[in-house]
């Protein structure tokens, strides 16, 4: 029986801190840069990709439900290592992505996330999963990439010290929609990955960290696909990337689970 403890996740506060923890080498100290970053294309994104991501089968096992484990289970200990995953790997380029940089979370020029505030964020989208009344929420508000990326991984994190939403105890159950907020925290969570690709993979490729954020992001898309938490329209920006990874094979099939809005 699987064991999930929230312990395993590493605070937001303080990205520079977290290189260390995976053998990343750190960032070097530069000035920030006042011109808005520029789009990495898609041809760019792809020739180093294939260079990087290889066949993946082994990663393709290992996304799947173990015989005899709990679904939910499963979910709860792959979005702690997603979350620190990609936490860490935006935390080797927070020194060129800022205010100035990035004053707008965007994916390419086509695609522009909003941040979806509300009154308590602690229990932020989960209704009656904590057996709460839903937050009232605000209209979504355009935000600086690390302002957005800040107030999901701080949502996030929240989410993961609740021991009503993900409880540290065996035996205790999950709440009744936790694939539901599971499928939000994915799909949020892919939108780091889509900034670092369009927009700071000349610095992830720099510090020659492409494998790693290839090797992650495949892992992602894997386990997505596994349990169809995020449609092929979700990946938008990422889309063709994505294809590549999957000889251009539907993203919406052949997963064991389907756990996709209907």
């Amino acid at each position: 029986m699987l064991t999930f403890r929230n312990s395993q996740t590493i605070k937001t506060r303080g990205f520079k801190t977290l290189t260390a923890d995976i053998g990343l080498p750190s960032t070097p100290e530069t000035a920030p840069k006042t011109e808005q970053q520029p789009s990495t294309t898609h041809r760019d994104i792809k020739n180093y990709a294939e260079a990087t991501l290889g066949s993946g089968s082994s990663l393709a096992q290992a996304v799947k439900l173990p015989i005899g484990e709990d679904l939910d289970e499963w979910l709860a200990v792959h979005v702690v290592s997603f979350y620190n995953q990609i936490n860490m790997l935006y935390g080797t380029i927070t020194e060129f992505c800022s205010a100035q940089t990035c004053p707008r979370m965007i994916a390419t020029q086509e695609y522009e996330y909003l941040w979806q505030p509300s009154v308590s964020s602690r229990t932020s989208n989960m209704g009656s999963a904590s057996g709460s009344s839903s937050p009232r929420k605000l209209a979504p508000v355009s935000c600086t990439a690390p302002e957005y990326v800040e107030n999901l991984m701080s949502w996030v994190q929240d989410n993961l010290d609740d021991e009503r939403i993900f409880p540290n105890k065996t035996g205790v159950p999950f709440p009744t929609n936790f694939q539901t907020l599971v499928r939000t925290m994915m799909k949020r969570l892919f939108r780091v990955y889509a900034h670092i690709y369009c927009h700071h993979f000349d610095e992830i490729a720099g510090l020659s960290l492409q494998a790693h954020l290839n090797t992650s992001f495949k892992h992602f898309v894997l386990f997505c696909k596994e349990f169809r938490l995020i449609s092929t329209k979700d990946y938008g920006p990422l889309k063709e990337l994505v294809l590549i990874m999957f000889d251009g094979n539907d993203l919406d099939a052949d997963g064991d689970t389907d756990l996709t809005d209907s």
